[in-house]
């Protein structure tokens, strides 16, 4: 995903740094770990890097772990920027305004969830894959996408920069993935109403991963929040072709 913000954020002088989390990609696994643990990780990379404060940008699953960082250490955050964020599954009373494989992931892990386990793990070989140039056009028809993220994803560097990151992360380990999914379906261990920094929340009209609504009502209980829904934009359109207007958004707070 970082790929997305590269040649923007240089356009802007702005320097983009995109730590993998433990378990994705190279980065080591941490069996155990916790979404409060983020922040400590963060804290240690900057101050090895000898930056002082910065802005967090998040998209899509990215949300909650710069929610817990601009919680933990609110003196160094100075803003956050969401782009199609998470939501908070486990505050949900149903899963109405989800993508319908998030809903059947949800509903194996409360119910089955060994047997979601094996899934990730038969998965892997397949979404670890690099299709072939040819076959992008089949893929994307398998997808479902509504027709602003299609449109979008037929660009070859937009395609390689959503699916590489996806790639990247199931090449590392189907158990990386798996603590990431299960941090997300668990209790975050805080209200998004104690996220006291500045929040730039952006979201797509058409996302079909959350719904407009569902990110509607997570921009209300922001303390300090200013919140663009975009018409004719997804979950995948909406990064893709406004990354420089989310940056420069951001680094005006």
């Amino acid at each position: 995903m970082a790929q997305l913000a590269d040649e923007p954020a240089r356009s802007l002088g702005v320097r983009i740094i995109s730590p993998d989390r433990p378990g994705i990609s190279g980065s080591s696994m941490h069996a155990d770990r916790k979404l409060s643990d983020w922040p400590r990780v963060i804290e240690q990379l900057v101050d090895d890097l000898e930056i002082g404060d910065f802005r967090m940008l998040a998209i899509s699953g990215g949300a909650p772990y710069a929610y817990a960082t601009a919680i933990a250490i609110p003196e160094r955050v100075r803003a956050i920027a969401i782009v199609g964020g998470v939501i908070p599954f486990a505050e949900l009373k149903d899963f109405n305004g989800l993508l319908p494989l998030y809903r059947w992931m949800l509903a194996f892990y409360r119910n089955r969830p060994q047997l979601l386990r094996h899934l990730f793990y038969l998965a892997r070989p397949f979404l670890s894959f690099r299709a072939p140039v040819r076959l992008r056009p089949v893929l994307l028809k398998m997808l479902l996408l509504r027709p602003c993220d299609a449109a979008s994803l037929r660009d070859e560097a937009a395609f390689e920069a959503i699916f590489e990151s996806q790639r990247r992360a199931w090449r590392g380990s189907a158990e990386g993935v798996l603590i990431d999914a299960r941090i997300y379906a668990e209790p975050w261990g805080f209200a998004v109403e104690d996220v006291r920094v500045p929040v730039r929340l952006w979201h797509g009209m058409e996302d079909r991963a959350f719904a407009v609504r569902l990110a509607e009502e997570i921009a209300r209980r922001f303390p300090n929040c200013k919140a663009r829904f975009i018409q004719r934009e997804g979950h995948y359109s909406l990064p893709i072709r406004h990354m420089r207007k989310i940056l420069e958004d951001l680094i005006s707070v």
